[in-house]
């Protein structure tokens, strides 16, 4: 099984990718409880040349980008994937831009074919607040799941639900003044605890669909 997580945030090996990694990581696990082999990797689009879409409507027509760039390479990766987790930080309430632009260029994988139909899908984000902006991250991330015909899961650990997505943050509580205080995304526990039932859940759902 084939899981590809792909990291929208500008800077590579920080934050987001720890969380992503977090998920690959629960992916690998479940697939050895499974006895199914998983094969984990992780894009960072901040290292990939990739043009923005210029309208040309040249995918109307057919499942590839008139554009040549590292995007090709990628979409490869895309139609050999049996799970994709995308994330990306939370840049003004959504996605960051370079994750927009990468979901643009998605465009040819549904015009005249569904390419990426029937492949599981999980979404992840990292943010400075608490349930203020990675909500509409992830919201996002779903809609594009959806717009490819992907079956996007949701996790949910044992007992109490802890969160409703996947989100860590860097808010580390306010001082006696009420003004915020911060941390790193990865002293976030109840985020990279959800990010590796992520991956868990991804994978049990794909092995099912096998």
């Amino acid at each position: 099984m084939k899981v590809l997580g792909i990291n929208g945030s500008h800077r590579a090996g920080k934050g987001t990718a720890a969380l992503l990694q977090a998920a690959l990581d629960g992916a690998a696990e479940q697939g050895t409880a499974l006895g199914v082999p998983v094969s984990g990797e992780l894009v960072e689009l901040s290292r990939l040349d990739i043009g923005f879409c210029i309208g040309c409507n040249r995918c109307l027509a057919q499942t590839s980008c008139a554009l040549a760039d590292d995007m090709n390479d990628l979409y490869e990766k895309l139609r050999d994937a049996d799970v994709v987790l995308l994330a990306s930080p939370d840049y003004f309430g959504t996605v960051s831009a370079r994750m927009k632009n990468f979901m643009d260029r998605t465009r040819p994988f549904h015009m005249v074919e569904n390419v990426l139909t029937g492949k599981v899908g999980g979404a992840l984000s990292t943010a400075g607040l608490n349930n203020c902006g990675g909500e509409g991250t992830l919201a996002l991330l779903d809609s594009w799941f959806a717009t490819q015909g992907m079956l996007a899961v949701h996790p949910r650990t044992q007992g109490a639900p802890l969160a409703g997505g996947v989100v860590a943050t860097g808010f580390a509580g306010l001082s006696e003044e009420g003004q915020p205080q911060w941390r790193s995304v990865k002293a976030d526990k109840i985020g990279f605890a959800l990010a590796r039932q992520l991956g868990r859940e991804a994978t049990c759902l794909a092995a099912r669909l096998a």
